[in-house]
C-alpha cells in the first residue's frame, strides 16, 4: 500500500523564522515627531530670512553725523578744499581767503533730521558756609569724553594762552552763524556768546520765524539766508528757493514771500548758490529787491564765478563778502587754523567776516568762549555784519 509522501511546497517552520529572520525591520516614526521635524525646519528658515532682512537694512556707518541743516562744499577747480557731507565734515582742505583769486565753495546740501544737541545743567556754584566744599573726584562729562590730547591742548592753553597777536588797524572780527530755523537747541549755544554776531535765518522749515525771533531778542543781528540753486542740479537747496527755471517776478515773489516769514532783518546771504550767483541776470533782480528794501546782501561767495560784484558795482549798491568759513570740520584744530586766518585778514583790512554754521553747536561756541577773553585784551573789536567797516562799492 502507498503511503502518500507531505507536499514539499509548504515551507517547515524553521525555514519560516529563518525568513523572517533575513527581513530587514521597518522604521516607524510617530507622527508628532515629524511635526517637530517640519516646525524646526521652519522656524530655521523664518530665523534666517529675518536676519538676512535686518542685515540687509541697518544703516551703514558713515565716518561722522552731522545734525541738521548742513552745507557742503564743492569743488570746480578752486584751490581750497571741498566737504561733501555734513554732519559730520570730514577733513578736507582749508578754504583761500575770499580776498585770493579761487575762493572755497560752499557745498550744498542738507540732512533732513538733526540731532539736537544734548544740554548740560549749569552748575551753581555753593553758597559760602564758611566750609570748604569737598573736591570732586569724578571729571564734568565734556571731560570724560575728551581725548587725552585735547585735555593737553586746553591745559597749554591756559597756562600759554593761544599766542593772537595785537590787533592792528583797528582790527574787527565779524560771526555769522548760517542756517538758524531748524534746531532751536543748537541755536541756543550761540546765543550765549559775550560779542555781538549775525545769523542767518533759512526760511520755510519749522522753527524759521521763531528762530529768527530768538536772535531778535537777544539783541543779535538776523539776517534771511536765502536759498539758491547750486551748479550740482541734483542738490535741492530746500524751500524757498530761487532756482534757474524762474522768471523775475517768481524770483521777487519768492524773496519776499521769505522776507515776510523770517523779517524785519538787516539784510541777506546765499545758502548754497554757486548757480544763481554766477548768473548776472538774476544777481541783478535780487541786488535790485534788496536795494529797494533797505537791506544789504552778504555774498557767501559759494563759487569763485560769483557776479556779485560787478552786479553791484554796476548799481552803486554796496555788499559785504564772506572771507573764512570756519567749520569745514568740526576738528577744534582745524577751526582754529581758519580763526587765524581770519584775524590776519582783519589785521591786514580792518575787518574779517567769518561764517559758521548752527549745526556746529557741539564745538564752535564752545571755542568763541575760550578765545574771547585774549582776544578783547589784544585789542579786537567784535560786531554784526551791518555795524562793521566791511562794505563793498
Amino acid at each position: 500500500m502507498n503511503i502518500p509522501m507531505a507536499s514539499n511546497s509548504k515551507k517547515s517552520p524553521s525555514k519560516k523564522k529563518k525568513a523572517r529572520k533575513s527581513r530587514k525591520p521597518k522604521v516607524y516614526i510617530p507622527p508628532y515627531k515629524i511635526i517637530i521635524v517640519c516646525a524646526s525646519i521652519i522656524v530655521l528658515c523664518i530665523f534666517m530670512l529675518l536676519v538676512t532682512v535686518l542685515a540687509s537694512s541697518a544703516p551703514k556707518s558713515d565716518s561722522g553725523s552731522v545734525p541738521s541743516v548742513a552745507e557742503r562744499f564743492e569743488n570746480s577747480g578752486a584751490s581750497s578744499g571741498s566737504q561733501e557731507s555734513r554732519p559730520s565734515p570730514s577733513a578736507k582742505k582749508e578754504p583761500a581767503p575770499a580776498e585770493s583769486s579761487a575762493p572755497s565753495e560752499k557745498t550744498e546740501s542738507r540732512k533732513s533730521v538733526p540731532v539736537p544737541e544734548k544740554k548740560q545743567p549749569a552748575v551753581q556754584p555753593p553758597a559760602d558756609t564758611g566750609k570748604k566744599a569737598p573736591a570732586k573726584t569724578e571729571p564734568a562729562p565734556a571731560e570724560k569724553k575728551a581725548s587725552p590730547a585735547a585735555a593737553d591742548v586746553k591745559s597749554s592753553e591756559k597756562a600759554n594762552g593761544y599766542g593772537f597777536p595785537a590787533a592792528r588797524s583797528n582790527a574787527c572780527l565779524v560771526f555769522v552763524f548760517d542756517d538758524g530755523g531748524q534746531n532751536l537747541s543748537q541755536l541756543n549755544a550761540f546765543l550765549s556768546l559775550p560779542f555781538p554776531f549775525t545769523v542767518a535765518v533759512l526760511p520755510g522749515l519749522a522753527h524759521s520765524a521763531e528762530a529768527a525771533e530768538k536772535v531778535r531778542k537777544s539783541g543779535n543781528e538776523v539776517i534771511l539766508h536765502q536759498p539758491m540753486q547750486a551748479q550740482n542740479m541734483n542738490v535741492n537747496p530746500g524751500p524757498g528757493a530761487i532756482t534757474p527755471s524762474m522768471t523775475d517776478d517768481q524770483i521777487i515773489s519768492t524773496v519776499l514771500r521769505n522776507l515776510d516769514e523770517i523779517g524785519p532783518v538787516a539784510g541777506l546771504n546765499n545758502h548754497e548758490g554757486s548757480l544763481i550767483t554766477a548768473d548776472r541776470e538774476k544777481m541783478s533782480v535780487i541786488l535790485k529787491l534788496a536795494s529797494g528794501q533797505g537791506i544789504f546782501f552778504l555774498d557767501s561767495r559759494t563759487t569763485s564765478d560769483t557776479k556779485v560784484p560787478e552786479v553791484s558795482a554796476a548799481m552803486g549798491y554796496g555788499w559785504y563778502e564772506r572771507n573764512i568759513f570756519l567749520d569745514n570740520t568740526k576738528n577744534e584744530a582745524d577751526i582754529m587754523k581758519e580763526i587765524n586766518k581770519g584775524i590776519d585778514i582783519a589785521n591786514r583790512n580792518g575787518t574779517a567776516i567769518m561764517i559758521g554754521h548752527v549745526w556746529s553747536a557741539d564745538v564752535l561756541p564752545d571755542i568763541l568762549k575760550r578765545i574771547y577773553p585774549e582776544l578783547k585784551e589784544k585789542g579786537y573789536s567784535f560786531s554784526t555784519v551791518s555795524k562793521s567797516d566791511a562794505l563793498k562799492r
